[in-house]
C-alpha cells in the first residue's frame, strides 16, 4: 500500500485531520486498532471551545453540531453553598458549545465516508519504520495479513499508551508529567441535568461536576481515591456523595436515575517534548494528556491539527516544509499553557491526601476571590472558552 499521510489512531483527531488533508487533496490512511463500534463507545469530553467549533466547521462537519449542541454562555465555581457565576459571554465576547465527543466522532466517520476516505479498524502489531528518513513506512497486520504502508509522512493519534511516541529513541525525547493523587468517579445517566450550566463544586465533601452531554443525558463525576474500584459503587451512594458536594438548592432539585456508564479515570499532566522526530509527528494524547478538569482535552487535540494540517498540506502539495518545520515549537506553546490552566483548576476544586487547613482556606480564598474580581473571572474565562490558535 502507499499513501501521501498515514494516520495512527482513528479517534477524533485522527479522523479530523485526515478530513481536513483529503478535502484539500491529500491522501490519507487511518489505521485504528479498535473497532468503529468500540470508538464510538468511548466516553469522552464534552465541552468545545470556540477554536474547536470552527475547526469542525472548517472540515464540514459542523451542521449536525449547529442543530444539536447546546452553547453555553458561562459556568459556575462552587464552595458549599457559594455560586460563582463565570459568565463567557459577557468576559470574552462568546461561548463555548456542549457537544460530546462521540457525536463529534459519528460526524466525522460519516464525512469521511462521504469522500471515501481509507479507515482501516481492527489494526495490531503496528510498527513505524525509517520516520528519521526520507520514505518513512508503517508496518502492521490487518485481516490476519501482514502489510506495508508506504507514506510520505506518519501522524501518530494513538493515545497515550499508542506506538507512536514509544517509537522515537528516548534520547530523542524528554516527558514532563505530574501524577495526581486521586481519580474521578464519572456516571452517565439518562436524567435532566442537574443545572443549565456546568457546576464544577469544591466542598467540605470533596469535588464534583455537574455536566451534560444533552438536555436528557447527563454526566457527573466525584473524587475518589485511586484505591477505590467502580464495583464498590452503587448508584445509590453515588448520587449520595454528589449530592452531598453540591449546593443544596441544586442538590435538592436534582433528578437521579439508574446509571448507564460508570468509570473510574485516574488524573496526570503528561507533555511530550518535542512533538516532531523526523517525518513522525504526534497529536493529542499521544503528545500529551491534561486532568479533565479545564476540559481541554478534546480540545487541545484539535489545536494540533490546527498547527499540523495546513503544513503537511504545503509540504505534501508544494514542498514547502517551513509549516511542519514549525508544528512542534508552535503547538507546544499553546499546549503549555493548556497544562497551566488545568493544573490550576485542578489544585484550586480538589483536596490532597495529605494537606493541611491551610489548603482548604485558599481554595475557599480563590473562589472568594472570584466572585469579587472582574479581572479574576475574565482569565479563567478567556483560558476556558479557548485560547486563540
Amino acid at each position: 500500500m502507499k499513501t501521501q499521510v498515514a494516520i495512527i489512531g482513528g479517534g477524533p483527531s485522527g479522523l479530523l485531520l485526515s478530513q481536513l488533508l483529503n478535502r484539500a487533496g491529500v491522501a490519507t490512511v487511518v489505521l485504528e486498532r479498535a473497532s468503529r463500534e468500540h470508538v464510538l463507545s468511548r466516553i469522552r469530553a464534552g465541552v468545545l471551545e470556540t477554536g474547536t467549533v470552527e475547526m469542525l466547521r472548517e472540515a464540514g462537519v459542523g451542521d449536525r453540531m449547529a442543530r444539536e449542541g447546546i452553547p453555553h454562555e458561562g459556568c459556575y465555581l462552587t464552595d458549599d453553598d457559594l455560586m460563582v457565576r463565570i459568565n463567557f459571554k459577557e468576559l470574552t465576547g462568546t461561548s463555548v458549545m456542549v457537544y460530546g465527543q462521540t457525536e463529534v466522532t459519528t460526524d466525522l466517520y460519516a464525512a469521511q465516508d462521504a469522500i471515501g476516505a481509507t479507515i482501516l479498524h481492527g489494526v495490531e502489531d503496528v510498527v513505524i519504520g525509517d520516520a528519521d528518513g526520507d520514505a518513512p513506512h508503517v508496518m502492521f497486520t490487518h485481516g490476519g495479513q501482514r502489510t506495508r504502508l508506504d507514506c510520505d509522512y506518519v501522524v501518530g493519534c494513538d493515545g497515550f499508551h499508542g506506538v507512536s511516541r514509544a517509537t522515537i529513541p528516548q534520547d530523542k525525547r524528554r516527558a514532563f508529567e505530574r501524577v495526581y493523587p486521586f481519580g474521578w468517579l464519572g456516571v452517565l445517566s439518562r436524567t435532566r441535568p442537574a443545572h443549565e450550566e456546568l457546576i464544577y463544586a469544591n466542598s467540605s465533601n470533596g469535588f464534583a461536576l455537574a455536566s451534560m452531554r444533552s438536555e436528557t443525558l447527563s454526566r457527573y463525576y466525584v473524587q475518589v481515591p485511586l484505591t477505590d474500584k467502580v464495583e464498590e459503587w452503587s448508584d445509590a451512594r453515588f448520587w449520595a456523595v454528589l449530592k452531598s458536594c453540591l449546593p443544596s438548592e441544586v442538590a435538592d432539585a436534582m433528578q437521579t436515575g439508574p446509571s448507564i456508564e460508570k468509570s473510574i479515570a485516574p488524573l496526570r499532566s503528561f507533555v511530550n517534548e518535542p512533538l516532531r522526530w523526523g517525518r513522525l509527528f504526534l497529536v493529542g494524547d499521544a503528545a500529551h494528556i491534561v486532568p479533565p478538569t479545564g476540559a481541554k482535552g478534546l480540545n487541545l487535540a484539535v489545536s494540533d491539527v490546527h498547527y499540523l494540517y495546513q503544513g503537511l498540506i504545503d509540504a505534501v502539495t508544494r514542498g514547502d516544509t517551513r509549516g511542519i518545520d514549525a508544528y512542534s515549537d508552535r503547538a507546544l506553546v499553546r499546549i503549555w499553557k493548556a497544562m497551566r490552566f488545568s493544573w490550576q483548576m485542578t489544585t484550586t476544586l480538589h483536596r490532597f491526601d495529605g494537606e493541611d487547613s491551610f489548603a482548604a482556606q485558599m481554595r475557599k480564598a480563590t473562589l472568594r476571590h472570584l466572585a469579587q474580581s472582574e479581572t479574576a473571572r475574565r482569565d479563567l474565562a478567556e483560558n476556558y472558552i479557548g485560547l486563540p490558535y
